[in-house]
C-alpha cells in the first residue's frame, strides 16, 4: 500500500500531514535516533568532565568538538546506519551505542573510552531523556 492521506497510520500524518510536516524531523524515528545519539554523547562528555571518574579522563577541546559535531551533523545517512546495525543487534539503543563506537574508532582519545559510551545506563535512561527532548524541541 502506498502512503497517502488515506493509508497513513494516523490522521496526523494523513489528513494533517501538510500542517505538521515541520515536526517530522523531531517526532519521527529519525528524530528519536538523533536524540538518542545526543543523549549518549552528552553522557560520555559528562563522565569525562567528572574528575572522580578516572577511567574517563577529561577530553581535549578537539575531542569535545568532534563529539559535538556528531550530534550537530546527524543525518538521515547516520540514522540509516543505525538501522542497519539494529538488524544485527535486534536492539535499538544498542545499535546507537555501536554507531557511536564506529564514529569514535579513529580518534585515539575517544576510542580509548568507547566502552563507556553507554556506561551505567539502561535503555530506558536513554529513551526517556530522548522522548523528553523530542517534546521540548517540538513544543
Amino acid at each position: 500500500m502506498e502512503l497517502s492521506s488515506l493509508t497513513a497510520v494516523s490522521p496526523v500524518d494523513g489528513r494533517y500531514g501538510d500542517k505538521v510536516s515541520a515536526l517530522r524531523g523531531i517526532f519521527s524515528e529519525y528524530g528519536l535516533l538523533k536524540f538518542r545519539v545526543q543523549v549518549e554523547v552528552r553522557w560520555l562528555q559528562k563522565l569525562a568532565a567528572h574528575a572522580a571518574i578516572k577511567e574517563v579522563p577529561a577530553f581535549a577541546a578537539d575531542a569535545i568538538g568532534y563529539l559535538d559535531a556528531i550530534v550537530a551533523s546527524f543525518s538521515e545517512e547516520d540514522a540509516a546506519r543505525i538501522k542497519t546495525i539494529e538488524r544485527t543487534t535486534n536492539h535499538d539503543v544498542k545499535a546507537v551505542e555501536y554507531f557511536l563506537k564506529e564514529k569514535v574508532a579513529e580518534i585515539p582519545e575517544l576510542h580509548a573510552v568507547s566502552e563507556f559510551i553507554h556506561f551505567a545506563c539502561t535503555s530506558e535512561d536513554i529513551n526517556n531523556l530522548s522522548h523528553a527532548l523530542m517534546l521540548k524541541t517540538g513544543a
